[in-house]
């Protein structure tokens, strides 16, 4: 009897061991740059990464303002990066191809951040990015489906999800620059 108790425990930590070495982080994924060019997450190790979905035409647009002001403040430094995923799934507010894109967002904001190609983050066809960010099975932390344009998600160095901050709460929060700062929400 003994035995097999030992054997189911064995069994039940060869498991658990087995999932955790197959757990996904920001590192697992590949993305595209808004030029089309490939960029590989794990380029990011030891970064913490402030991911936002983002839309030209929306009332939140502005904040395209803060998250550069942000990048100028903190975005310098080897430890942090904003990258922007613009997204059309919200009132249709992004309708531009990746080229207008960029360019709206470096004349009308100087946007210096990484821009990636617009992709969905919700829906059948959400990015398997948006996916692992927003659900606790694919995270290990929560949920977390996009409520609108310009929700940020927090990333620590170990390409691990951290936090998430609604879209109205400006880049420039308190929450965030303490993050950024200290590791802390």
């Amino acid at each position: 009897m003994k035995t097999k108790i030992t054997l189911i425990i064995l069994l039940i930590l060869s498991i658990g061991v087995f999932a955790q070495g197959k757990k996904k982080n920001l590192y697992s994924f590949e993305v595209k740059a808004i030029d089309g060019k490939n960029f590989d997450l794990s380029s990011l190790k030891g970064k913490k990464v402030l991911i936002v979905n983002t839309a030209s035409k929306c009332g939140l647009t502005p904040q395209y303002k803060q998250l550069e002001e942000l990048n100028k403040l903190y975005g310098n430094s080897p430890r942090f990066v904003i990258i922007g995923f613009p997204a059309n799934n919200f009132l249709s507010q992004e309708p531009g191809t990746n080229e207008e894109i960029k360019t709206f967002c470096t004349t009308n904001y100087g946007v210096t951040f990484p821009m990636m190609e617009k992709i969905s983050v919700k829906g059948k066809d959400i990015h398997p990015l948006y996916k692992w960010l927003t659900s606790k099975l694919e995270n290990g932390v929560m949920d977390a489906e996009v409520q609108w344009n310009f929700q940020k998600f927090l990333i620590d160095e170990n390409g691990n999800l951290v936090d998430m901050v609604a879209p109205k709460e400006s880049p420039m929060s308190e929450k965030i620059i303490n993050w950024i700062k200290t590791g802390k929400k």
